[in-house]
């Protein structure tokens, strides 16, 4: 197993109600939590925005990981670093200029991230891996947790692992990660895991050990 390897909360299953004991329920050996920002147009859904996230920064150092599911992510993406973001990944799908927004985002001294849809294939973004931090594949459709992992994305993260070779980026997966599909998605290459119904559902700590070693 790769030494890289870290599971990142996804915020969109936690008890917002509670905000502040939530995120103190998270184990602080967990450095990154994970930020799904939706606009209820690039995905048929509507969840935080960048008051949130000043909200979260408020409770936490950690650094926080903002998955922009959102349509023309070059208007909002500077909001989000001002709230407190330190880690921003757009979809391939919702801009005509990657190049620039990656340039924008790393100007602002943050990790800049490609995500790719379960429909999308790697050769879209093949141009871009010299220039992000990580690239993040979507197990499932995105717009809403708990959804049942779709296996065929794990040779995406398989090609993805093929094609770094000397380049530096991450491979993250989000989407129906429990400890049967993480053991797949470590096994084809992925390093970054994001989970959310299944690490909340439960002891946390004992989740992450189902996650990472059975």
């Amino acid at each position: 197993m790769e030494k890289d390897i870290q599971i990142i909360p996804s915020l969109l299953s936690i008890d917002i109600k509670n905000l502040r004991k939530s995120i103190s329920s998270i184990p602080s050996y967990l450095k990154i939590l994970h930020l799904d920002v939706m606009d209820g147009h690039f995905v048929d859904n509507i969840t935080f925005g960048p008051h949130f996230v000043k909200a979260v920064r408020d409770l936490t150092s950690r650094d926080l990981d903002c998955h922009l599911m959102i349509e023309k992510p070059d208007r909002y993406y500077d909001r989000f670093i001002d709230a407190g973001a330190t880690h921003i990944s757009f979809h391939i799908e919702t801009t005509v200029k990657p190049f620039a927004l990656i340039k924008k985002i790393k100007k602002r001294k943050v990790k800049a991230g490609i995500v790719i849809n379960p429909e999308t294939g790697v050769d879209k973004i093949i141009p871009y891996l010299d220039y992000v931090d990580y690239v993040l594949v979507m197990s499932v459709h995105p717009g809403f947790a708990g959804q049942k992992f779709l296996n065929y994305t794990l040779e995406k993260v398989k090609r993805l692992k093929d094609l770094r070779g000397e380049r530096k980026y991450i491979i993250q997966i989000d989407g129906g990660i429990n400890d049967k599909t993480g053991k797949e998605a470590i096994k084809a290459g992925a390093q970054w895991l994001v989970s959310g119904s299944y690490l909340f559902k439960g002891d946390i700590k004992k989740n992450i050990k189902r996650i990472l070693n059975g």
